[in-house]
């Protein structure tokens, strides 16, 4: 089968490459699943270079997430043959076929084709673990959303939206403003540079933001934490932007805010019943019609470079999804 293999990390791409490699084993408990889509995440570009958290040993398969059909899976998995699913893992899904955990796929809601199905788990999960499970939004509070021209970010807008917040996207290209304002369902679109403190006090009346999901970094953050209402939440979702940020806890002493890190996987893993409650909350958003992943567009895997590197230069809005 092809696979898209990272034989050696580099800051070009130059130790990844489309190769043919066996079938993987499935084990008992896993499930061998025939992908159709994969949608491309950040943390799939950290890790051939080594810069994400989690560092799977060479060689590996990249892709975090996919949609496709079950070939095969145990009796008691609750899953058979033919039926589509959506999910993944930490690595495996840009191959022609992967094998997962089955606690790691859920059905694809009725009515979402793999491209949308594969572009669901990762970002969607993230924003609901961040926005819902952590940050507890309520309807009618203010949420500041950053980097929200990426799949993570755009994702975060349209579900704190769809349960009834008031939503201030940015994002830190001034060519995507207008884009961001046609994809996205948000109330205002800013540019994330300078003292954007300002904009945030026009926009809400001098309220400021209860919840402000962050997976940029840096200056970013920095003049996020001037943004934060009395007793809100500053979310560390990722470094997108390079430099990891410092705070003094003077800061959130004084403002009365709380500065949280999600980590959405590790947070499923490690409480997995609540994992499971919060992917079927997002299937049952999807299939209700609620939330719509937007796909920036869709490449065959043969073309991964052009993929890769339009996320590297931040041309995309919302996802790439690639095709084996």
């Amino acid at each position: 089968m092809k696979a898209l293999q990272v034989a050696q990390l580099s800051p070009d791409l130059s130790g990844v490459e489309l190769v043919d490699r066996e079938m993987p084993a499935r084990s008992s408990g896993e499930v061998l699943v025939k992908v159709r889509a994969a949608s491309l995440n950040f943390p799939d570009l950290l890790m051939t270079k080594g810069l994400y958290q989690f560092k799977p040993e060479l060689p590996f398969t990249s892709g975090l997430e996919f949609a496709g059909e079950v070939v095969e899976a145990d009796a008691d998995s609750g899953l058979a043959p033919g039926d589509k699913v959506y999910g993944g893992n930490k690595t495996g899904a840009f191959a022609e076929y992967a094998v997962v955990p089955a606690r790691s796929l859920s059905r694809i809601p009725e009515g979402i084709g793999f491209p949308a199905a594969a572009a669901l788990g990762a970002a969607y999960g993230t924003a609901y673990t961040a926005l819902v499970e952590i940050g507890e939004l309520k309807a009618g509070q203010w949420v500041l959303i950053h980097g929200a021209s990426g799949g993570v970010g755009l994702a975060a807008v349209e579900l704190a939206k769809r349960l009834g917040a008031h939503v201030i996207a940015t994002t830190g290209s001034a060519n995507k403003v207008e884009r961001l304002k046609t994809a996205s369902l948000a109330d205002a679109v800013i540019l994330a540079e300078g003292r954007f403190r300002e904009a945030v006090i026009e926009l809400t009346g001098g309220a400021l933001c209860d919840l402000v999901y962050d997976p940029v970094g840096g200056d970013v953050f920095d003049e996020s934490t001037r943004c934060v209402a009395f007793g809100g939440k500053l979310l560390v979702i990722g470094f997108a932007g390079g430099r990891i940020a410092e705070i003094s806890t003077n800061i959130p002493l004084i403002k009365g805010f709380s500065v949280v890190g999600v980590r959405a996987g590790e947070y499923a893993r490690r409480f997995p019943e609540r994992g499971r409650a919060i992917r079927e909350a997002v299937a049952t958003l999807a299939a209700d019609g609620r939330l719509n992943p937007h796909i920036d567009r869709v490449l065959p895997l043969s073309r991964w470079r052009e993929a890769f590197d339009a996320m590297a230069t931040r041309e995309v809005v919302g996802k790439i999804v690639l095709e084996p």
